[in-house]
C-alpha cells in the first residue's frame, strides 16, 4: 500500500510494470569522493541465449572508471552472467544511478535505478597546519578600455558605411534623373545599359527579360501614348494596332508580330520558368530593338506648335513629380539610416559603460527579471492548504488522468496548481494530496519517487542533494535540490536546469512545492528564494 502511495507522487507519469530479468545491486550506498564502488548486474539465461551489456563511459552523473569482464557461472544447464562496473564521483551529494538497457536475445530489459551518497573526506584541522588568509590583490581590468576601443571602431565603421551609402545613392540619383530628349533616345540608352549588365550571361534570364520588355513597354507608352505598362501582352498588341491606325503609322504586320512573340516569350520566362537558348535570347533582344526603331520611324512628325508645347510641358511636369518622389524616398531612407545608426550607437555605448548583461536585461528584456519585478500575489492553494507568494497566480491543472488506477483509488482529494511548463524558463507547481485512510509517509522515500518522476519526463545526469527544511511556523519537511540536463526542443541541444523540491506530510495529507529554472539565472534564483521563504502551511480540514 505504501508503494502505491509513493507512486502518487509521480503526478506526471504512469505506472510501469515489467517482468524482472536483471538483478541490480551496489556494494555500498555511502561512498567518499573519488573512491570506487561497484555496480553489479546479474541475469540467469539459457545456455544458447545471447546477452549484450552496454559499454558505458558514464552512468548518469557517475563516471565509469572500470568496466569489468563478464563472469559466467554454469548451474543446472543455465548460465548466470555477472557484469560489474566500477563507478566514482568527485563531487559530494546524493546521486541516482539510472536504469540501464540490457539486451537478451535482442529484447531490451531495464535494470533498477539506485541511489548512492557521496560524502566529503573529513579533514583534521588540529593536525593540518593553518595559514592566514592573504589580502585581496587588486587587478586592473582592461575590459573597460577594450570596450571603448570597440565602440570607437564601430562608430567609425558606421559613419564610413553611411557616407558610402549616401555617395552611392547620389551617384545613382544623377543617373536616374538624366533627362532624355526623346523616348527613342531613352530606349536606346537603356538597351545599351542592359547589355552591359550581362544578366542572362550570369544566369539571371528572368531579370533580363523583365527589363527588356519594360524598356519596350515604356517606350510605347511614352511615344505612342497607350497604357502599355499596365496592359497584358494581348491588350498591348490590340492597343498598338488601334493606335497605328488612329495615328496613321506606317508600321508593318511583321514588326507587330515580332514584338508580340518577344513579349509572349518573356511571359513564359517570368511565369512558366521557361529557359530560352542563348541564340534565342540574342534574337529577342534584336527584335525588340528593331521593333522600337521601326515604330519610332513610323510615327508621323507633323505636330503643331501647340501640341508640341503641351507635350513638352507634360513631360516636364512628369519629370518634376518623379524628382520630388525620389527626394522624398531619399529623405525617408536617410532618416531610417540615422535612427538605426543612433540605436546601434546607443546600444554599443551602454555595452561599453554598463556591460552586455545590462543591455540584455534592460533593453532587450529578460523574462525572469520581468517576473521578479512584477506585482506578486499571495494565495492559498489546495487541501492541506499551502499559502505561498508567487509572481503570477497559479492556475489549476488536472493530473488525475496520469495517475495509476491502483493509487488513485486511495486518494480522497488531489489538487494541483502551476505556472509555466516543464520546458519554460521558470516553472512552479504546488500539489496537495488527501488520502482516504491516514497513513504515515516517509518523506525521504517520497523524494526518491519524485526524482524518478523527473527522470521519466526527460531529466538526465541528475545531481541530488537533500536536507531538512523548516517553515517560519516551525513545520518540518524535506528539501531536495540540484541540477539535471534536459533536451531543448527548439535548439535541439542539452541545457542545465536547477530544481528545488519541498515535501511536507501532516495529518495524513501531503504537500509538495516544485521549482524548475535554467541554471545560472540570477533573477530566477531570487524568485525561488522569495517563494520558498514565503511558504506557510495550513492545517488539514476534516
Amino acid at each position: 500500500m505504501k508503494k502505491q502511495l509513493y507512486l502518487l507522487l509521480l503526478l506526471l507519469s504512469t505506472a510501469v510494470f515489467a517482468q524482472k530479468k536483471v538483478e541490480t545491486s551496489i556494494d555500498t550506498t555511502k561512498n567518499k569522493i573519488g573512491a570506487e564502488f561497484k555496480l553489479t548486474l546479474k541475469t540467469t539465461v539459457e545456455s544458447s541465449a545471447k546477452v549484450v551489456f552496454p559499454n558505458l563511459k558514464n552512468i548518469g552523473a557517475l563516471e565509469v572508471i572500470q568496466s569489468y569482464p563478464v563472469d559466467t557461472v554454469k548451474s543446472s544447464g543455465r548460465y548466470e552472467l555477472i557484469k560489474k562496473y566500477g563507478l566514482t564521483q568527485f563531487d559530494s551529494g546524493r546521486y541516482v544511478i539510472p536504469s540501464i538497457k540490457i539486451f537478451i536475445n535482442s529484447k531490451p530489459y531495464m535494470t533498477d535505478s539506485l541511489s548512492v551518497e557521496v560524502a566529503n573526506v573529513q579533514v583534521d584541522t588540529l593536525k593540518q597546519k593553518m595559514y592566514d588568509i592573504k589580502d585581496i590583490v587588486p587587478v586592473k581590468s582592461s575590459m573597460s578600455v577594450w570596450w571603448k576601443y570597440l565602440f570607437i571602431l564601430a562608430l567609425i565603421l558606421g559613419i564610413g558605411a553611411l557616407v558610402y551609402w549616401f555617395v552611392k545613392k547620389q551617384q545613382k540619383k544623377k543617373i536616374e534623373q538624366e533627362v532624355y530628349k526623346t523616348p527613342i533616345e531613352k530606349a536606346t540608352s537603356l538597351l545599351n545599359t542592359l547589355e552591359q549588365k550581362e544578366l542572362w550571361q550570369k544566369g539571371e534570364v528572368k531579370a533580363y527579360y523583365s527589363e527588356l520588355t519594360d524598356i519596350a513597354r515604356n517606350y510605347i507608352e511614352e511615344a505612342i501614348e497607350i497604357p502599355a505598362m499596365e496592359s497584358t501582352t494581348s491588350e498591348l498588341i490590340v492597343g498598338l494596332r488601334a493606335a497605328s491606325v488612329k495615328k496613321k503609322m506606317t508600321v508593318s504586320q511583321e514588326t507587330i508580330e515580332n514584338l508580340e512573340r518577344v513579349l509572349k516569350q518573356a511571359d513564359l520566362v517570368k511565369f512558366a520558368k521557361s529557359k530560352p537558348l542563348d541564340y534565342e535570347i540574342t534574337e529577342d533582344r534584336n527584335k525588340i530593338q528593331k521593333a522600337i526603331l521601326t515604330l519610332d520611324s513610323s510615327i508621323p512628325v507633323e505636330v503643331t506648335l501647340e501640341e508640341d508645347t503641351l507635350l513638352n510641358e507634360a513631360q516636364r511636369q512628369k519629370q518634376i513629380q518623379m524628382q520630388l518622389k525620389k527626394k522624398r524616398n531619399r529623405r525617408i531612407a536617410v532618416s531610417v539610416a540615422a535612427v538605426l545608426f543612433l540605436l546601434i550607437g546607443t546600444t554599443l555605448f551602454f555595452i561599453a559603460t554598463k556591460g552586455f548583461d545590462y543591455v540584455k536585461d534592460n533593453i532587450i528584456g529578460h523574462p525572469t527579471k520581468e517576473l521578479l519585478e512584477g506585482e506578486w500575489v499571495k494565495s492559498t492553494y489546495g487541501n492541506p492548504g499551502v499559502s505561498i507568494e508567487t509572481p503570477k497566480v497559479l492556475k489549476r491543472i488536472d493530473l488525475t488522468k496520469s495517475l495509476p488506477k491502483e493509487g488513485l483509488a486511495l486518494v480522497k482529494e488531489m489538487q494541483s496548481f502551476a505556472y509555466g511548463s516543464f520546458t519554460d524558463n521558470f516553472y512552479l507547481m504546488v500539489s496537495t494530496l488527501k488520502y482516504k485512510q491516514e497513513t504515515e509517509i516517509d518523506l525521504k522515500k517520497s523524494i526518491d519517487v519524485t526524482i524518478q518522476t523527473l527522470e521519466s519526463q526527460g531529466a538526465q545526469n541528475m545531481i541530488v542533494k537533500q536536507e531538512d527544511f523548516d517553515t517560519g511556523e516551525g513545520i518540518s519537511g524535506q528539501k531536495a535540490y540540484g541540477t539535471f540536463s534536459q533536451m531543448n526542443k527548439d535548439s535541439k541541444s542539452s541545457e542545465k536546469v536547477y530544481y528545488e523540491i519541498l515535501l511536507f506530510g501532516q495529518d495524513g495529507g501531503l504537500q509538495q512545492i516544485m521549482i524548475l529554472h535554467k541554471e545560472g539565472d540570477t533573477y530566477a534564483n531570487e524568485i525561488s528564494e522569495r517563494v520558498l521563504n514565503s511558504v506557510e502551511l495550513k492545517q488539514l480540514s476534516k
